[in-house]
């Protein structure tokens, strides 16, 4: 039985913790909530204080926050998980959405504390972190990939090996920024369709068997019929924004432009600022049905 800490309960956390716990390990949690862990508890997982104390002695430590601020305060610090006394080689395993230069940053770190550090952010919605069916998307020394298998197989069903440390990110971070491109093209395609009459329903089934289909554009093409935005929250726009933010600081610093990215993030902007911040990004639909042509943007 190996032990290993996890630091975040988030929606995705939650059932990446229950994942590894139903695995055998002996599991300590932290999260800035502790009434998020009950259920952990009642299933033989340690509650504790800080993410120091999590770590202490543990071979392995699982992070899921939801980005680059609450990242640097679960690592850094006297009570971070870089000040913990880690078994020998442990694992520091980072499954966050995360900018690339703290990616980096953060993997050197690490490295400094003898920790084999694994970049390995996630896919896949709530329900497949409970099933323990994500894909990991690794940056990571293959040696450590090799050797992290059996802790990464309790989360997940896939494991894509994309090269060095900070190449999971990258490619997070790309795909992401694709993901909100799609979304918008669909929200403008969609109150096009609307605005001229034609037949939601049948649109968005046409769209789930065309072309244009994805599991990204036909989830929220659904969501968008059925206008349904504010139950049920997969993906609200302020951590889409996160994404695309960090997906666009990646692209200046490799001297590269990426103006539908922007296009995106402006959207998502507005919608945040219409008061839409916690919805679903489905939401988006609604900055796209305020457009009037010839008039500047919103």
């Amino acid at each position: 039985m190996t032990t290993v800490a996890f630091i975040g309960l988030g929606n995705m956390g939650l059932g990446m913790a229950q994942r590894l716990l139903a695995a055998g390990h002996d599991l300590r949690v932290y999260n800035r909530t502790g009434s998020k862990a009950a259920e952990l508890e009642r299933a033989g997982a340690k509650l504790c204080g800080t993410p120091r104390e999590a770590c202490a002695d543990a071979a392995a430590v699982f992070t899921m926050t939801a980005d680059d601020v609450s990242s640097r305060a679960v690592w850094s610090g006297p009570d971070g998980v870089l000040a913990a006394q880690l078994a020998p080689r442990a694992f520091a395993i980072e499954c966050s959405t995360l900018s690339y230069n703290w990616v980096m940053e953060l993997a050197a770190q690490a490295r400094v504390r003898s920790l084999r550090y694994v970049d390995a952010p996630v896919t896949g919605l709530p329900d497949a972190a409970a099933a323990g069916e994500l894909t990991l998307l690794v940056g990571a020394d293959a040696a450590d990939l090799e050797a992290a298998r059996p802790l990464l197989s309790a989360i997940s069903n896939r494991i894509l090996h994309f090269g060095a440390v900070g190449s999971g990110t990258a490619y997070k971070l790309i795909v992401n920024l694709m993901g909100a491109v799609q979304i918008a093209s669909l929200a403008e395609g969609m109150a096009l369709a609307e605005r001229i009459g034609l037949d939601l329903d049948a649109v968005a089934n046409a769209i789930s068997t065309g072309q244009a289909a994805s599991p990204q554009v036909v989830r929220n093409a659904r969501r968008i019929v059925a206008d349904d935005h504010d139950r049920n929250v997969v993906f609200t726009p302020v951590l889409r924004l996160k994404d695309v933010d960090y997906a666009l600081q990646l692209a200046q610093h490799i001297g590269m432009r990426a103006p539908f990215g922007q296009v995106a993030a402006g959207q998502l902007q507005q919608l945040i600022e219409l008061g839409h911040s916690r919805d679903n990004e489905s939401r988006i639909i609604e900055i796209a049905r305020l457009q009037r042509a010839g008039a500047a943007a919103l």
